[in-house]
């Protein structure tokens, strides 16, 4: 190497990634932060109000659907978003997906039934697949692995104020009738329009850095076809198997239909070779592949856990969604505390690999002990098992993300950040597919028994009478049921009601709702314990794991170039 080649990398380790200075760092952050909050926001403001939203368009026992939706399309369009900003670059992209996400919030306000809102939050996804995928594709590009944590303060500053703010304001908004002639819960939709307009503004006045694109090639627009048809019907069964029977002819249609899609989708990514939207030399990489596995496993642990939350909160609890906002937030709070001091002991060390293992250790146990939560837990006690799975999961998701991106050449910074974020959404998404799943196929036979079992007590019999006699139309029309199941066995369920329209449960007497919650609660114990089974792998694939060195400097442009100032 020459001296001025010599000096000029010199120069480039000094100031990071993209040959940028500490305050031009900052300039672009401000416009990734400004989207990162838009996405952060609307995975937690959804969360605390999904419960009021479903019981308004009475689905609760669909509220899957709008959840799955979001994550099947948002999914999808990830690794397509990396991979095209490698090519053409980042900018551009960026505000598709801004305005994209934008527009399909002001849909989902408008929604009348869960079908619809299902439909709106599928194309809210394709916007939202790229904005979180995107910021961490320029966080690469402008900051090598090392020096990353440095920054890091800044992004867990946006995470931490949207994870607070976002549980709490979306149980203020869905907890108000109406806020300006206009629906509560519609808010938590609508709030997203002027934070988004905000963000789109940013990135098109900050996003001018100097980036390295790839050459213009074919774009695989048949390969993201072929994933939509492999991924949707498996999680159309995930959701809908219960109800259609795991092997009944609608659902053996669907594993062919996703094993088609999949074999199809493998065999297009072969011919387009380098031009692929997941290229399959990805795959031949030991180290990469590992941990595209431990991406799955914890985006399933991650988001089927987190989902439950709220729920037992609120119907367990009979906490309001805003109240259920801050009970959420000793979770973040330990999510926060488990990014910053991993992110600054790999800054200061180099070395990542032991902050995945302990997140996932930390899950694993966290999750076992959500098991053993009853109706009658304090709830101090499930407020602090919940950060501790939240101080797991910190120790998880940055680091892994860390390393996937320093696995593979600078290169390919989007195509490896899309496909570890694509498969840990996957994860999520057949999680929250399959655990909500499992949740609604064990409530209605425990709450059944739960409630059989409470019949043959003469205070439970007393309380129905008395209830089918309350000036709530609500309680008596549940009274009613109870009595109606009771003379004609067989013939129908006040479970079922239940699992409609949860709302009714906080309306109860004492006695005739309790029997529900224990029902409901038993069904949570077994999701928490397949999540913790799951967990186990996680631990199994960190320990496993190869860890390789950081790189500390990694310019975008011809590494012998000048430094842009």
């Amino acid at each position: 190497m020459t001296e001025s080649s010599a000096a000029a990398a010199a120069v480039h380790d000094d100031v990071a990634g993209a040959g940028l200075t500490h305050r031009q760092i900052m300039t672009v952050l401000a416009g990734l932060m400004s989207a990162m909050f838009l996405a952060a926001l609307d995975q937690t403001i959804v969360s605390t109000s999904i419960r009021t939203i479903a019981d308004d368009l009475n689905g609760y026992d669909m509220q899957a659907w709008a959840t799955t939706a979001y994550l099947v399309t948002a999914t999808i369009v990830t690794p397509l978003y990396g991979k095209l900003s490698d090519m053409y670059g980042r900018k551009p992209f960026f505000m598709v997906a801004i305005s994209i996400f934008v527009a399909g919030s002001l849909l989902c306000s408008l929604a009348t039934s869960m079908y619809e809102l299902a439909a709106f939050r599928a194309f809210q996804g394709l916007g939202a697949g790229g904005l979180m995928t995107l910021a961490l594709t320029t966080i690469g590009d402008i900051v090598p692995p090392r020096e990353r944590a440095k920054y890091q303060g800044y992004f867990l500053a946006v995470f931490g104020t949207s994870s607070v703010l976002g549980p709490v304001l979306g149980g203020l908004l869905a907890g108000q009738d109406t806020i300006l002639w206009i629906s509560g819960w519609r808010w938590v939709f609508l709030v997203n329009v002027p934070i988004g307009l905000l963000s789109l503004l940013l990135i098109y006045k900050v996003l001018n850095y100097d980036q390295q694109k790839g050459e213009g090639g074919r774009t695989d627009y048949w390969g993201a076809t072929a994933l939509a048809v492999a991924v949707a019907p498996l999680l159309i069964v995930a959701e809908q198997g219960r109800e259609w029977g795991w092997t009944s002819g609608l659902s053996l249609l669907c594993y062919a239909i996703g094993a088609i899609g999949v074999a199809v989708f493998v065999w297009i990514e072969h011919k387009m070779g380098d031009e692929a939207l997941i290229p399959l030399r990805v795959f031949k990489n030991p180290i990469f592949s590992q941990g595209i596995v431990i991406s799955v496993i914890v985006g399933a642990a991650m988001f089927g856990g987190i989902s439950m939350l709220p729920q037992y909160y609120q119907v367990l609890r009979g906490s309001s969604p805003m109240v259920a906002g801050l009970q959420m937030v000793p979770m973040v709070l330990g999510l926060m505390a488990g990014s910053i001091i991993s992110g600054q002991l790999i800054a200061k060390t180099g070395h990542y690999k032991i902050f995945p293992i302990i997140g996932s250790v930390l899950v694993t146990i966290g999750a076992y002990l959500m098991h053993l939560v009853g109706v009658d837990t304090p709830i101090y006690l499930v407020m602090l098992i919940a950060a501790l799975i939240g101080f797991g999961l910190g120790n998880l998701m940055q680091p892994i993300m860390l390393a996937m991106q320093n696995i593979l050449p600078p290169r390919d910074m989007g195509l490896s950040t899309g496909t570890s974020t694509f498969f840990r959404q996957i994860g999520g998404t057949m999680g929250v597919a399959v655990f909500f799943s499992l949740l609604f196929s064990l409530m209605g036979p425990n709450i059944s028994d739960e409630m059989t079992t409470a019949a043959q007590q003469p205070e439970y019999r007393n309380a129905v009478v008395q209830a089918s006699q309350s000036d709530n139309a609500q309680v008596r029309q549940f009274a009613e049921g109870l009595m109606a199941a009771a003379e004609h066995p067989g013939q129908g369920s006040a479970s079922s009601s239940v699992m409609s329209d949860t709302s009714v449960i906080q309306q109860l007497p004492t006695e005739l709702a309790r029997p529900i919650k224990v029902g409901f609660a038993n069904s949570m114990d077994t999701v928490f314990l397949a999540v913790s089974i799951m967990s186990l792998i996680a631990i199994i694939g960190t320990v496993t794991w190869k860890e390789l060195p950081l790189r500390t400097g990694r310019p975008i442009g011809d590494p012998e170039s000048a430094v842009s100032t």
